[in-house]
């Protein structure tokens, strides 16, 4: 029979051959945050995620020592060390990003208001009867929300925000919520950053569409452009620009002297004599009107000729 210590030392070595595993046969991991999510939940994700991620939870100590042992052939893998940090885990994939930390963040479940937590939401309570006798009034006289006795209950005049988004949660806010029976919050997992083959960003960029990176991708030619264009340095981004500019001001020199080019020879002819250009854009216009114009007879010939004479 074994002992515990012996169980301990089989679970790590159990675990430390995972994550090697994983390491070596995944390209990219989400960063997960597990704060306020039970063991239950947890085994939901990881039944939604089989066959298509692998999740790994274990002490950070333990992790780090793997991963700096892995970084030793794979030193792209440094690049997780900072974020084994609290309580955290990693979510390993070959799949597409965007569909595995969809699966991941679906997985919320309600959850009471406790002490001393950041609310992760608003909490309103709406108008309306509470159900509460009168005798506990002072409950919402202590967060100051405006109530009233109607048919031996207590009502709630107006909607009522109880806690923002952000501020601790208080010994009264939890009090008045379990007479309620209100769970306000969701908790899940939280995907907080993603690696990728050595590079590492924030899961928030996995909400961009491909109009969004297009945007972006475009907005930064153009301060490439324009930061080369300030300094007088080309580069691939300013390239156009050059060739116009440049072309801009030959054609600005060529007007202003004798020296003449193909192209500014067209604009020096154009100015010289403005009216041969306008004739000769005459003759074109006047041609369209002539079809119409030589089938006008033969519409009166049809209108003076009816079939009969005065005569007959």
């Amino acid at each position: 029979m074994s002992t515990p210590a012996q169980k301990r030392r089989l679970r790590k070595e159990g675990l430390s051959a995972r994550l090697e595993k994983y390491l070596e046969e995944y390209k990219s991991v989400i960063i997960v945050q597990c704060d306020n999510v039970g063991s239950n939940q947890m085994q939901k994700v990881r039944l939604s995620l089989r066959g298509k991620a692998a999740m790994l939870l274990g002490k950070n100590t333990l992790i780090r020592k793997v991963i700096r042992a892995e970084a030793a052939k794979n030193p792209k893998l440094e690049a997780l060390l900072p974020f084994v940090v609290g309580n955290m885990g990693f979510v390993f994939t070959n799949e597409s990003l965007t569909d595995i930390r969809k699966i991941i963040t679906d997985h919320k479940s309600p959850a009471p208001a406790r002490v001393g937590t950041l609310a992760p939401n608003d909490v309103s309570i709406p108008a309306g009867s509470t159900g509460l006798d009168p005798g506990q009034t002072s409950f919402f006289q202590a967060l100051s929300i405006a109530t009233k006795i109607v048919k031996g209950a207590i009502e709630i005049i107006n909607d009522v925000t109880l806690i923002k988004t952000g501020t601790k949660v208080t010994a009264s806010h939890v009090a008045l919520l379990d007479k309620l029976n209100i769970k306000p919050f969701k908790y899940g997992l939280i995907c907080s950053d993603v690696y990728e083959d050595g590079t590492t960003y924030s899961a928030s960029v996995l909400d961009m569409s491909q109009d969004d990176l297009m945007a972006k991708f475009n907005n930064g030619v153009s301060t490439v452009a324009a930061i080369s264009l300030a300094i007088g340095y080309p580069t691939a981004a300013s390239l156009r620009h050059n060739v116009q500019n440049a072309y801009s001001k030959l054609l600005y020199i060529s007007l202003a002297t004798d020296y003449s080019f193909e192209q500014s020879q067209k604009v020096k002819d154009m100015l010289a004599n403005p009216g041969a250009f306008a004739v000769a854009a005459a003759p074109a216009a006047s041609s369209g009107a002539a079809a119409p114009a030589a089938e006008a007879p033969k519409e009166e010939e049809e209108e003076a000729d009816m079939g009969f004479s005065l005569f007959d």
